[in-house]
């Protein structure tokens, strides 16, 4: 594949927003707090700001988050009124973002903040879009390293456009990106899908992901199999198309049946039945996915901000500081 052009950014300064979406984090919250604060020194060209968002936890997150938006003027924080999920809990932040760019990452420490000023140089390079790409999962099983493995891959097959591979949400992403992912109606918007959809200039940075630092990973296997369900109907009409060929496989076996064994009712019934259930229930995910986009509820509802500073007034300078104000 061409290596797109690219050239190096001529701005003289820029604001980047770090987006943590956090779910029942207390465990681990001030330890990702103090490397996050550590790892965003501001520079010469480049001052930060934080914006938590609190997706509906029910520990002690949303406390801390006060107290760290009291302690920093560079710090800002996002309550919603529940659970909506870790993806809506992003683009939750991205839309509160005020930077030139954005970088998302978890708040569990398993992606490194210190690699975030990396993802900031290769940005001034001049990407619009900087994956870092996992070459290792720390404190994994190998079911789960197999599976999301082989999900990637697959996401990637039936994918009409390039998605990049063992990636997460931990990305930086240009304004123009953020702006063009707060534009889009999809109700169930699969972000990995969707930045690779935009086809801007996109690169990678390797690193090795980390165990939890505290605390037990949010992503059940309800939720994960919820994720891989979206990226696929969001992202591919394959499934859709599957169906065509399980029906024809069907008619073809059957007939192929019919004249080898005398009666093949019994075979032929069970396999036409389980097509049929089949084709049926992919169906039925696109129908779904319609009649969310036909209700048009917003993908999360914001119970209360801490220092809710409209994007268009936010001083340049708001950077990242830990002394107290």
């Amino acid at each position: 594949m061409s290596t797109p052009h690219i050239s190096p950014r001529t701005a003289t300064t820029a604001l980047v927003t770090v987006v943590l979406p956090c779910f029942n984090e207390e465990s681990v919250l001030r330890a990702t707090h103090a490397r996050l604060t550590r790892a965003l020194r501001p520079g010469r060209r480049v001052t930060y700001e934080i914006v938590y968002v609190d997706d509906g936890s029910t520990d002690g997150t949303w406390s801390l988050l006060e107290e760290f938006a009291a302690a920093s003027d560079g710090v800002r924080a996002l309550r919603l009124s529940r659970n909506f999920g870790h993806q809506a809990g992003c683009l939750a932040g991205l839309r509160e973002a005020a930077g030139d760019a954005v970088v998302l990452i978890d708040a569990d420490l398993q992606d490194p903040p210190e690699l975030i000023p990396e993802l900031v140089s290769r940005w001034w390079d001049g990407w619009s879009v900087v994956s870092a790409r996992r070459t290792g999962r720390l404190g994994e099983g190998v079911a789960k390293r197999a599976s999301a493995f082989a999900y990637y891959r697959l996401l990637q097959g039936i994918s009409g456009h390039p998605v990049a591979l063992d990636t997460g949400d931990f990305r930086l992403l240009d304004r123009a990106v953020v702006d063009l992912l707060d534009g889009m109606a999809d109700h169930e918007l699969f972000l990995r899908g969707a930045v690779s959809w935009t086809g801007l200039p996109e690169t990678s940075v390797e690193y090795r992901r980390d165990p939890r630092a505290s605390g037990e990973s949010k992503y059940t296997l309800r939720k994960m199999l919820e994720l891989s369900r979206r990226g696929i109907i969001s992202g591919s009409a394959v499934p859709v198309r599957a169906t065509t060929a399980v029906g024809l496989t069907a008619m073809t076996s059957g007939a192929g049946l019919g004249l080898l064994r005398r009666d093949p009712r019994t075979a032929w019934s069970a396999f036409a039945f389980g097509a049929q259930a089949i084709a049926l229930g992919i169906l039925g995910e696109y129908v779904n996915a319609t009649l969310r986009h036909v209700q048009d509820r917003p993908p999360y509802v914001v119970r209360e901000r801490i220092d809710p500073v409209p994007r268009a007034h936010l001083p340049a300078a708001a950077a990242v500081s830990g002394v107290a104000r």
